[in-house]
């Protein structure tokens, strides 16, 4: 890991695409973060250069069953490795840096530009997935600028529930480009290092073609509350407790986990960590100076069960109700070191993403029936969003005056309501784009701001191991597994003559078949009947069409008898 942006380049830059003096559009491709939560990344392109604005992940809703993570589609870039000058990351939460173990060997890793925070947390993230050492990374900070072919990038220091976020500012010959990354304007950040607001005057002034902002809190009213609201509630629920506290929040959030540890240093208590992130990230930030821990403060979690419950503090994973994770495993008594006691305080720092909230909700009484005190958004302030609400999001427009908006990390009806505030502000309607992934757009003073084409587009699924092997059908399929099961209706014919033999139909998900014998016996006489009569005019078998008429009269069947459609699985099989 290179630790100066001086060795910025692994790969040829290009002019400006064109003949020389010639001012091309800006083209920009969103492969995530539009329409939804997470998966954030954007392409940029001028001429023949293209830079990347994160690569972030998104978690799985009800629907997409049985899949671990969603990542972004980049097969438009498949056929412009070469023109990618680098992967310029905002800051280290999942939805931004998480899916880089899986595109960037699809893009042929392109150097990766980050803070040092952040650079840490994909550090651990790429070595967990054995591919350090084939990265080129590289650390940034707010005062580097980094040339890529005709383009500059640059740094701005932003507040986020993470230390070191940053907006990135893309100034190219067809004007300046500033994505925001996940922000907000917090006045007493835990880290103590401010938003610049001076440097976004002074780009206002300089003048911004186009502001790609985050819009997650677009719909929330006034200010987002400073990460030091949350103490007051830390200390409050520290000096009452009677037994251990469990904390719960993200790998990530090292903000929160410095707050849990003064916290706990204030109330004289040791601290243990649970979860192989948790554990890996809070070793890297310990080593590079963003988390402090007073000597002798943390215990392996092995030895946790040495100290007086009144004496210690566990922060573990699992605030999302992830499956795998220490929380989780913890509510459903699961825990190799870890079991709740009666006089235990849980709490979850963290607000349920969409999609999770079952899951949280889950955890949440299980941990109750175990007699655990637990505390959550709703019951105690024990969360901050990191993201900017309405009025920051005016100030953003307000210092930087950009002449075009587009509204970024977001539902569609949060990047509406952005595109209203940005209009509130002065922004022309024209001049606010609403866009969704796989959109191409292009802008230009001269031309304006507008979509211009459409990339084909679609979800990545991670599903253990494989990455884009489950697709669109296959979900659909478990989709009806889940909801009606599945019959497997076997028809045995005789090699010589084509005559049925016998129909066995085996039910999974679907009915008990030692309960519903009646149901299977007509079933199999209905599939029988049907090709005996068949084999009186038909004397070769034709393998696709006899499958076909075993679904078709099957499912004809059940729809009839139960009015279901349970997925029919016809094998054919000769004797």
């Amino acid at each position: 890991m290179s630790s100066t942006p001086q060795h910025k380049q692994n790969r040829p830059h290009h002019a400006n695409g064109g003949k020389r003096g010639t001012v091309h559009p800006v083209r920009l491709a969103p492969l995530g973060g539009l329409g939804e939560i997470g998966k954030n990344m954007l392409a940029i392109e001028y001429g023949e250069q293209i830079i990347i604005v994160d690569a972030g992940l998104m978690f799985p809703d009800e629907e997409m069953l049985g899949v671990d993570l969603v990542i972004p589609d980049v097969s438009y870039l498949a056929d412009k490795l070469d023109r990618i000058g680098g992967i310029f990351i905002t800051h280290g939460h999942e939805d931004h840096v998480g899916a880089l173990p899986y595109v960037l060997p699809q893009l042929g890793f392109p150097p990766l530009y980050a803070t040092k925070l952040t650079l840490g947390l994909i550090t651990v993230k790429l070595r967990e997935h054995r591919m350090l050492d084939r990265a080129t990374l590289i650390e940034v900070s707010p005062d580097d600028t980094i040339p890529v072919g005709p383009m500059r990038v640059g740094f701005l220091r932003v507040n986020h529930s993470i230390p070191d976020a940053v907006a990135v500012v893309i100034r190219t010959p067809a004007g300046t480009i500033l994505c925001t990354g996940d922000y907000k304007f917090d006045y007493t950040p835990v880290d103590e290092r401010r938003a610049d607001l001076g440097a976004f005057a002074e780009l206002g002034a300089e003048g911004v073609l186009l502001l790609c902002g985050d819009s997650t809190r677009a719909e929330s009213p006034g200010y987002t509350p400073s990460e030091r609201v949350i103490e007051e509630t830390f200390d409050a629920l520290f000096a009452r407790a009677p037994g251990r506290i469990l904390l719960a929040t993200f790998a990530s959030l090292i903000s929160r986990v410095q707050m849990t540890i003064d916290a706990a240093a204030k109330h004289n208590r040791k601290v243990a960590l649970v979860g192989r992130s948790m554990v890996n990230n809070a070793q890297m930030a310990i080593e590079l100076g963003y988390l402090k821990v007073p000597s002798g403060m943390l215990v392996a979690i092995e030895d946790a069960n040495r100290i007086p419950a009144s004496e210690l503090v566990i922060i573990c994973t699992g605030s999302q109700g992830e499956p795998t994770s220490a929380l989780t495993k913890i509510a459903n008594a699961d825990h190799r070191f870890v079991q709740i006691q009666p006089k235990d305080t849980v709490i979850l720092s963290s607000t349920p993403i969409v999609g999770n909230e079952k899951a949280v909700y889950r955890n949440i009484d299980n941990l109750i029936r175990q007699g655990a005190d637990v505390y959550y958004q709703g019951r105690a302030q024990v969360h901050v969003s990191g993201h900017g609400s309405r009025e920051e999001l005016k100030l953003m427009l307000a210092l930087t005056k950009p002449k075009y908006v587009m509204p970024m990390h977001g539902e569609y009806r949060m990047l509406a309501q952005h595109k209203q505030i940005a209009m509130s502000m002065g922004v022309p309607a024209e001049n606010v784009v609403i866009a969704q992934d796989g959109d191409i757009l292009e802008v230009s003073a001269e031309r304006g701001f507008a979509i211009v084409d459409h990339m084909p587009y679609g979800n990545v699924y991670v599903d253990g191991l494989g990455v884009g092997d489950v697709g669109q059908i296959v979900l659909r399929d478990r989709q009806v597994l889940s909801r009606d099961g599945i019959l497997v209706v076997v028809m045995t014919l005789d090699s010589e003559t084509g005559e049925p033999l016998g129909v066995d139909i085996i039910s999974r998900g679907f009915v008990y078949e030692r309960e519903a014998e009646p149901l299977m016996d007509a079933a199999r006489a209905r599939v029988d009947n049907t090709f005996r009569v068949l084999s009186q005019h038909r004397r070769s078998a034709d393998w696709g069409f006899l499958k076909n008429k075993i679904r078709d009269t099957m499912s004809e069947f059940v729809y009839e008898k139960l009015k279901r459609r349970p997925m029919i699985l016809p094998v054919v099989v000769e004797v």
